[in-house]
Formats: structure tokens, C-alpha cells, sequence
């Protein structure tokens, strides 16, 4: 796993951090959280199905975090609705469809990707929960930055007002979790002019970028959404599953 050059950023290195608990006898094994800077789409996808796999074998494999940027890519669930890609013909980049729920969207320099891949039946098997928790995760993020970001009834993701700054659309595999969310942090988007953003007509993108009018490194970002994610995944678990780890 290489990291990679970031429009927004000076080069930056891969390195993966594993995180602490602040009680072992409070909360299950850690977060293992990983910073992969620029990985193109197929590569990360590979990585994500490989921990998923170890997971499905190995109960006891810790829960993981992905934080990375990607290639230009859009991406659209496997639905027979395709009409958010306008046809697809005219996209300047490639295209996915990938095993998430939701319409086409793009990622690329600039966007922070998350991947948390984590075993849901420890977690309740409540997929509902799990998407307001990835959205809570987000808009305390933004809140250390000045922006105030919330979420919006039947919409996922996360807003300001009427634009969109953060996307989410996960798969899950025998209630383990896949995919994630997309935050806009800086550059260029343009991109998401040839589709349908999310399938919602009419949808304004925006960034950390252009809501504050201030630089900002995906590296940095990613170390505040590493932070709270490792302080929160207690929250997303059940009581059964923190009082197993004590016993």
C-alpha cells in the first residue's frame, strides 16, 4: 500500500496507527485505523474484500478503519436504476458498480474517503444505527472546524443547508461493513457535473474548501476523523459486546 501525492497536500507517506483503548476491560479489541493516502479505486476495493474475508473467518480479527484519497472514479450501487450516470457514456473517468447501496457519485483528489469495516453483530446488528453513527462521526469533525454540518430526514449523508458535503453509501457481507463515506475536504468538483449526485435532482456539492474559503490538508482531516472514530466506536457497540470483553 503506497501513499500518494494529494492536490491539496504536499506528498504524503503511508503509515497505519493502530489505536489504543482506553480500557481494556471497557471495549473490544481495537480500531485498527490505517492511512493510505492516494490508492486508485480497484486497489482499495481488493483491500477492503481481503479484511472482509479475514474477518468472516476470524471473529476475533480487530475492526478496521481505511482512510484514504482516490484516483477519479464514480461509483454507483448495483441497482437497475442507473439514471444518476445520465447514460455513462460521457464520463471522463472510469466507472464502478459496486456492491453499496445508493445512486452514482464521484471520488477523487481532494475527497477523504473512510472504509470502516466492522462486524455489525457486535454492534446490534442494526444497520440504521451504523449510518447515523458514520454521520454523527462526520459532523462533530466539521464542528472542530467551524462548520456546522447536519444530517437530514430520509436523506443519508451530511449537509450544510441545502448543499452536500459529505456522501454514504456502505455494503454489508454477513453483517460485516464495507464502503463508507466520501468527504469533500478541497479541489476540484466539477466531476460530479456529469451525473446525478446520489440520484437527488438539483443537489449542490460543496467542500470544507468552499464553506470556509480556507486551505485544508486530507491528511490532517483524516487524523481529526481518526481521533474521534477511535473515541466513538464505543458508542456503535452493544452492551452484550463490551461486557463479553470484561469477562
Amino acid at each position: 500500500m503506497n501513499g500518494g501525492a494529494n492536490s491539496c497536500e504536499p506528498m504524503v507517506q503511508t503509515v497505519s496507527r493502530k489505536t489504543q483503548p482506553a480500557s481494556q476491560e471497557l471495549r473490544p479489541p481495537d480500531l485498527q485505523v490505517h492511512w493510505l493516502g492516494r490508492m486508485d479505486f480497484a486497489n482499495a476495493l481488493a483491500l477492503q474484500e481481503e479484511i472482509v474475508a479475514k474477518k468472516r473467518a476470524d471473529p476475533s480479527h480487530p475492526d478496521e478503519l481505511l482512510l484514504l484519497e482516490h484516483e477519479p472514479v464514480y461509483t454507483i450501487g448495483r441497482t437497475p436504476d442507473q439514471s444518476s450516470l445520465l447514460g455513462a457514456a460521457h464520463l471522463p473517468h472510469p466507472l464502478f458498480a459496486i456492491n453499496r447501496g445508493g445512486q452514482a457519485t464521484y471520488h477523487g483528489p481532494g475527497q477523504l474517503m473512510g472504509y470502516p469495516i466492522i462486524d455489525l453483530r457486535g454492534c446490534g446488528q442494526d444497520l440504521h444505527k451504523y449510518l447515523r453513527w458514520l454521520e454523527q462521526l462526520l459532523i462533530e469533525m466539521l464542528a472542530q472546524y467551524e462548520i456546522a454540518a447536519t444530517q437530514r430526514a430520509s436523506l443519508t449523508g451530511v449537509w450544510i443547508d441545502d448543499r452536500k458535503i459529505a456522501s454514504i453509501g456502505v455494503g454489508v457481507r454477513h453483517w460485516i461493513t464495507m464502503h463508507g463515506f466520501a468527504l469533500n475536504v478541497c479541489g476540484d468538483l466539477s466531476p460530479f457535473n456529469q451525473i446525478v449526485p446520489c440520484g437527488i435532482d438539483n443537489v449542490a456539492m460543496t467542500s470544507m474548501e468552499k464553506e470556509t474559503g480556507q486551505p485544508f490538508s486530507v491528511a490532517d482531516v483524516a487524523t481529526a476523523f481518526e481521533k474521534i472514530a477511535s473515541r466513538r466506536i464505543s458508542d456503535l457497540r452493544v452492551a452484550e459486546a463490551l461486557s463479553a470483553v470484561g469477562a
